[in-house]
């Protein structure tokens, strides 16, 4: 198997749907599934169980990948710190994350800080309410955001983790109280409402604007920060959603969260923007490419 033919089985046991997998590995579709035919064929076995709606790996599949993956990391740590060396990388990359997401990213900050000791990495906050314009403005060189981007002047680079949805809401709310709640539930809610360019498509990955049945869910207060956000929250006014991840970092005594059991978990990526020229996005973007978890990946 050449190194090529290896990423593209990995990406595609990573993500389980051959479309994303070409996003991911910027080819085609049938790219991908004339690799993992040539693969198969080779092996003598099916890697992958495919319906015309799911993808699977096969006990065989899920053996290969679980030997690849490591020996594959290696190989391209090993020909990214070379490269490194070789090219003496130096200046300043500027980073931001949104709360709770920077100690999960952590590990992937700290390769960045070893592969490039010479570089200054400036870590920033960013603001959930619009975190599209500081990229677009040039304020900072990366953004860690949740999926899906489908910006056409912003490149979207490898996935970090997935995270459970919560919904955060005044503790004396008549829901503080449930083990969970659904997302039909968001039809008899409030939700907060943002003075933000943010595009619909991604405001949706948290706060939709009609619930599964078709009902119109509410937004109330209109908010500019996360700070707002949960000053709202806790006085009543609204609910709003969150990562799970984030919980123990806003311990307030007047918020209840409640785990939404059918949402789908939110992905987490970084981005930038494409006409950027700051050489080290890229190898940043290396850098979370060889330390994601890909148990998280796949969850």
């Amino acid at each position: 198997m050449e190194l090529r033919d290896i990423e593209i089985f990995l990406a595609l046991a990573e993500e389980l749907h051959f479309g994303r997998t070409a996003e991911r590995l910027h080819i085609t579709a049938s790219r991908v599934s004339h690799v993992i035919k040539k693969q198969e064929r080779g092996i003598g076995t099916p890697l992958f169980e495919r319906t015309s709606r799911t993808v699977s790996l096969t006990p065989v599949g899920e053996r290969l990948y679980q030997t690849l993956r490591p020996a594959y990391q290696q190989i391209v740590d090993g020909i990214e710190e070379a490269s490194a060396a070789a090219r003496d990388v130096s200046g300043t990359l500027t980073l931001a994350t949104m709360g709770a997401q920077g100690w999960m990213i952590n590990d992937i900050v700290e390769r960045f800080r070893t592969r490039h000791p010479a570089v200054q990495l400036v870590h920033r906050d960013l603001n959930p309410v619009d975190p599209l314009t500081p990229l677009r403005e040039g304020e900072i060189d990366v953004a860690h955001l949740w999926l899906p981007v489908r910006e056409p002047d912003i490149t979207v680079g490898p996935i970090t983790h997935t995270s459970p949805i919560v919904l955060a809401m005044a503790a004396t709310h008549p829901y503080a109280t449930r083990e969970s709640i659904s997302l039909e539930d968001y039809g008899d809610l409030t939700f907060i409402g943002h003075r933000s360019p943010i595009p619909a498509y991604m405001e949706e990955t948290f706060h939709p604007f009609r619930t599964p049945s078709g009902r119109l869910i509410a937004r109330g207060p209109i908010v500019s920060n996360w700070d707002d956000q949960l000053l709202a929250v806790g006085a009543g006014q609204a609910v709003t959603v969150l990562v799970a991840e984030s919980v123990p970092f806003y311990p307030r005594p007047n918020l209840a969260y409640v785990p939404v059991r059918d949402a789908p978990p939110c992905q987490w990526a970084f981005a930038w923007l494409t006409a950027n020229p700051n050489p080290l996005t890229r190898a940043f973007a290396a850098a979370a490419d060889t330390t994601q978890d890909a148990a998280q990946d796949r969850a």
